[in-house]
């Protein structure tokens, strides 16, 4: 493979400084020349010609590989053909070790966009592709960068960024794909790529793994963790309006731009298609994570709303009354005594206000609690917040369910999940239901497991999948959707 200008200039610079540091007196010794036959000496800081080296490298922030600008046209075209081959020998192998993969990758098309990506891409529709980046990949490493841009369109990478920073999330991603890609053998790493990989973010989400690489972009060097296997485009909005699959469409810069509906489409293009390639890949043959994707949208689901409505129902009390008889005994002239259900629920409510609580969420609690008092002509609803105190401890009943509006929340520390369960015993507190509203980030226990049922509400966690290890766990979105 043909190095460009630009990296001979850099691997020159990177040589001529290693011997500037050499010849300071750090490494060449003047008085102790080696004898001829003997071997070199070269002084005791040979380490840090390691060192040097290490300095120069993040100096140049040097990459593995880039394509060579200075290949010609018909070269060019003579190895896409080549490649456009060993695309499809890839999606066969795929679908013979990997079928979930190879069948996802049947379904996009191939584009060429030599000038518009350096490596890979993926839109949703097309999988975009440097030609001179895969005819530099073995055929196992293609299969690894097939699959690669199929599970950023799986996990939704691709519209799950929101307002954070692109590069940076960018990133996070590829740290969260990597990872399975590796841990499932699927294909091979591309050796002339550093790629994001690190088990240390085995189980984490794609939203986590930024935001730890938010907290400390200050105190780490991003480029020198590896580099981004590919672009990342959004829904349908990859380079080229060409028809022709096997050309490179379009010129540099241009993209397309797809209405909402548009999207939203693709989307459930793509959802459908993961279904039918793992109903198709059978079982084992589907990646744990993907395989619990599909479970959440094909079983049906209740909302957390609906959920809590459920919770509330069953701690009412129920008997039997003649004041009300069963009317489907009539027909057989016996009267049977009917049911009489109780209309009082008897619930405390904790209202977690540590210091990751915004007012938008403590908002939402308390509109939440006001929709539970609405729900029932009586009740007895004790309220309080905590973070690592119980603070602010009210009873509210039918008859001044208002004053919930003159609610004070108290907070804003640390967060101790158990603090309300120290507090129930110290008060003799024993409800039928506590119902907890909380972002999901207790310091250590999340509570008593034993002492009563528990409901854990929680409110704009990035890990949807969270359960709490007790009681019943809901996340609060779900009924917003």
């Amino acid at each position: 493979m043909a190095l460009t200008q630009k990296q001979i200039d850099e691997e020159n610079a990177m040589v001529e400084e290693i011997i500037n540091h050499g010849m300071d007196g750090g490494y060449a010794d003047v008085n102790h020349m080696p004898v001829p036959g003997s071997a070199p000496k070269i002084g005791k800081k040979v380490k840090d010609l390691g060192k040097a080296v290490d300095k120069v490298k993040k100096k140049l922030k040097k990459k593995n590989w880039e394509p060579d600008p200075n290949i010609s046209e018909d070269d060019l075209e003579v190895m896409r053909k080549e490649v456009l081959d060993r695309i499809i020998t890839a999606r066969v192998g795929l679908l013979l070790r990997h079928p979930f993969f190879g069948n996802m990758a049947t379904r996009l098309r191939i584009k060429a966009a030599d000038k518009h990506i350096p490596t890979a891409a993926v839109d949703g529709r097309f999988l975009y592709f440097n030609t001179q980046f895969f005819n530099a990949l073995s055929n196992k490493e293609i299969e690894f960068v097939i699959a690669h841009e199929i599970l950023h369109m799986v996990f939704d990478h691709l519209t799950r960024r929101e307002d954070r920073h692109p590069k940076l999330y960018n990133i996070a991603c590829d740290y969260k794909v990597n990872n399975l890609l590796v841990r499932d053998r699927i294909g091979e790493k591309p050796k002339i790529i550093e790629c994001y990989q690190d088990f240390k973010y085995e189980t984490w989400t794609s939203e986590e793994i930024y935001d730890e690489l938010f907290e400390n972009a200050e105190k780490i060097d991003i480029d020198q963790l590896g580099e981004l296997l590919d672009e990342h485009f959004q829904w349908g909005e990859g380079p080229g309006n060409s028809d022709d699959d096997n050309k490179d469409g379009g010129t540099k810069g241009e993209t397309k731009t797809l209405s909402e509906e548009a999207k939203q489409a693709i989307k459930d293009e793509i959802k459908e298609a993961m279904m039918a390639a793992a109903q198709s890949a059978g079982a084992g043959n589907v990646p744990g994570e993907i395989a619990r994707m599909i479970k959440e949208l094909t079983e049906p689901k209740m909302n957390w709303r609906q959920i809590l409505r459920q919770q509330i129902q069953s701690i009412i009390k129920s008997d039997y009354t003649f004041i009300r008889p069963n009317r489907k005994s009539w027909h057989t002239g016996a009267i049977l005594p009917g049911m009489q259900v109780e209309e009082t629920i008897d619930v405390c409510i904790s209202i977690d206000m540590s210091g990751s609580i915004g007012d938008d969420q403590a908002k939402d609690f308390l509109s939440e609690i006001k929709g539970i008092m609405e729900e029932y002509k009586d009740f007895k609803i004790r309220v309080w917040c905590f973070d690592t105190k119980v603070y602010n401890e009210a009873v509210f009943t039918s008859d001044d369910a208002d004053d919930l509006a003159n609610y004070k929340v108290i907070g804003g520390g640390g967060t101790d999940f158990m603090t309300n369960w120290r507090y129930m015993r110290e008060h003799n507190i024993e409800p039928k239901k506590l119902i907890m509203f909380t972002d999901g980030y207790p310091f250590d226990s999340w509570g008593e497991t034993e002492y009563c049922d528990t409901l854990f509400v929680i409110h704009s966690h990035s890990n949807k999948e969270l359960q709490a290890p007790f009681g019943t766990t809901v996340h609060y979105e779900e009924a917003v959707a």
